[in-house]
């Protein structure tokens, strides 16, 4: 791509960003390189590469992909949104203390719990839309600030150049998760954050057959750091994985316009149907959340979460689906709909689901690409039989 790309729009950095035709062949699209090491010219030259591990042509092209989506500085790619995340508490150290949303994903909440607190980490789980809670937070050890906006499963909206300037003011470092709504709609970089999370398992690579994680950050300490994790640890996307999410990045503007339209018209369906007893989806007007949504954002995706009520209503729909798919993760071109309390956040302890309204009755659903009436005729179908 030449030029700035930072001056094209989206869909076209998304297409062309870090993906110069290959200079042996001309390949429109980057190459594979399935390789673990490279052979040095002679002795101390090399052409940039050393040892796969370190450096892959591949994974270089999806992370500055991802990096000029989001504006950030560099990306880093990992063989997880798990080991993203993993990699983003290297900045802390033993007796460091970390903010962070009490609505998280629930392998984010069992590692940072079960695994991290073993090291003398501390964490505080606040309500990150609620300010005066995030400041009141803040310690003289807080070194990380970590939000997911919105909130897995609860649909929670935090005002995330708020939150930034909270942070700052008390030196630490603010992540934003970003899986749920992708820099198609949101990009916290530009909001203040210094560091943005994806599991590009999910809207990035949108197909549902590649598991992988990214930082982007937007200085270079942090930058320099990652890569330096990511070497020494080794936990990176695979040149195969690396192709395939460069893949779907391609189509990801016209993906996420799709998913969002239908994923609005699902919303307004649910919230309106008698067997629906509360919906969250932070495009409805009467979302708590939807004021600081539209200001931060430009869409509001295509994850709804809604209560049945009761475990046996949520189980009788979910048995009774034919299109949509029952399953753990989001964000691919088929619909997936899951049970957080029994799927996702099966690790939280019942008495902290109950506390965030992670009930029995609960159900999430990502909207895919199907065409939106077979969708409502299944769940009308599905309902019927509640």
């Amino acid at each position: 791509m030449k030029g700035d790309p930072k001056k094209s729009g989206f869909s076209t950095r998304a297409i062309h960003a870090g993906q110069s035709p290959d200079p042996t062949t001309g390949s429109v699209t980057v190459p594979i390189y399935q390789t673990s090491t490279y052979v040095h010219d002679e002795l101390g030259q090399h052409k940039g590469y050393e040892y796969a591990r370190v450096q892959n042509p591949t994974r270089e092209a999806l992370e500055q992909n991802v990096a000029t989506l989001e504006n950030g500085l560099a990306g880093h790619a990992f063989a997880s949104g798990m080991a993203a995340i993993s990699t983003l508490l290297t900045l802390t150290r033993t007796g460091d203390h970390v903010v962070c949303s009490q609505n998280v994903y629930g392998g984010t909440y069992r590692f940072f719990s079960q695994i991290l607190e073993r090291y003398g980490l501390r964490f505080s789980w606040i309500d990150s839309t609620n300010l005066d809670a995030v400041e009141a937070a803040m310690t003289e050890e807080t070194r990380l600030v970590y939000i997911e906006t919105p909130t897995n499963p609860m649909m929670e909206i935090t005002d995330i150049a708020a939150v930034a300037d909270i942070a700052h003011e008390h030196g630490a470092v603010l992540a934003v998760d970003n899986t749920f709504i992708s820099p198609r709609f949101q990009r916290p970089l530009e909001l203040g954050a210094d560091v943005v999370i994806h599991s590009t398992t999910k809207f990035l690579n949108g197909h549902s057959d590649s598991i992988g994680g990214i930082l982007v950050s937007s200085r270079a300490k942090d930058a320099d750091w990652f890569a330096f994790v990511q070497k020494s640890v080794g936990a990176i996307l695979s040149p195969f994985d690396s192709f395939l999410v460069l893949r779907g990045l391609k189509t990801l503007a016209v993906r996420m316009d799709r998913h969002e339209t239908s994923g609005r018209a699902i919303a307004e369906f649910l919230n309106g149907h008698a067997k629906v007893k509360h919906v969250l989806y932070p495009g409805l007007p009467d979302h708590p959340g939807y004021e600081v949504q539209s200001r931060q954002a430009t869409g509001y995706g295509a994850l709804i979460t809604f209560d049945l009520g009761t475990y046996d209503a949520a189980k009788t729909l979910l048995d009774n689906l034919e299109v949509m798919s029952l399953a753990e993760s989001l964000g691919g071109v088929e619909t997936l709909i899951s049970h957080p309390a029994s799927m996702t956040h099966a690790s939280v302890p019942p008495e902290k689901r109950e506390e965030l309204g992670i009930t029995e009755g609960v159900v999430r659903v990502s909207v895919g690409l199907e065409d939106l009436q077979d969708l409502v005729a299944d769940f009308e179908s599905a309902l019927a039989k509640i």
